[in-house]
């Protein structure tokens, strides 16, 4: 995959409004671009914020005897899912996210407008571009996901970086992400002094109502 545009979806919180703010929402693994649109109505945020859902392309897997999927990138080892990496993949997808980006600034968007949201794999992909960036952005919403090459990540980060709000948040229950490496990603970018608030919720692999609402408190903060 190149850097060229996704494919994606365009939803607005309020109809018939100039948004004040974009968000753009990676799905996870074997998902597509329609998993999350149901959010959008049940933020219930006071203002217009366009939201940019991508399509993930499609490749093999190595955890599901290389079937062919929508994929940020692959995954070889379902038990340590933390630590068999596939950074060509991930790197790929940024380079995407990050041309999503500069699309919004070329149509007029301040990039402190702009923020990356993603689960689970999507969440990867959204905390890594938002924390690689060249641009400031408004913001980073991680959600039952991990991050590789975290140290790396820390040491290579611009100051401004570091002034990025990020919502992170965990199924307490999740038996696909571990809640214990969600947590770590918390405790090594709180540590390092990143603007990052995290919760958990009784929940598995998934989204809940009370998170949903955490989100929208968060994002009408942000905008």
């Amino acid at each position: 995959m190149s850097a060229k545009l996704l494919d994606c979806l365009e939803e607005y919180s309020l109809s018939g409004e100039n948004p004040v703010a974009v968000v753009i929402w990676l799905h996870g693994l074997g998902a597509d671009y329609n998993d999350f649109v149901p959010v959008v109505p049940q933020l219930g945020l006071s203002k217009c914020v366009k939201f940019i859902f991508p399509n993930a392309p499609t490749r093999p897997i190595t955890i599901n005897n290389g079937y062919v999927m929508r994929a940020w990138y692959d995954i070889s080892d379902i038990d340590r899912i933390d630590a068999s990496i596939d950074f060509d993949g991930i790197n790929e997808s940024v380079a995407a996210i990050d041309a999503l980006v500069e699309q919004q600034i070329g149509m007029g968007f301040r990039s402190e407008q702009i923020i990356l949201a993603g689960f689970s794999q999507g969440g990867v992909i959204s905390y890594t571009a938002g924390l690689t960036s060249k641009h400031k952005l408004g913001g980073i919403i991680a959600l039952s996901c991990y991050l590789p090459g975290i140290d790396k990540l820390i040491e290579n980060s611009a100051p401004f970086h570091k002034t990025v709000p990020i919502f992170a948040a965990h199924g307490l229950h999740d038996s696909m992400v571990p809640y214990a490496i969600g947590s770590m990603a918390y405790q090594s970018l709180e540590s390092a002094g990143f603007k990052i608030d995290w919760s958990g919720y009784a929940m598995e692999h998934s989204l809940c109502i009370q998170e949903i609402g955490d989100i929208s408190q968060w994002i009408e903060h942000i905008i």
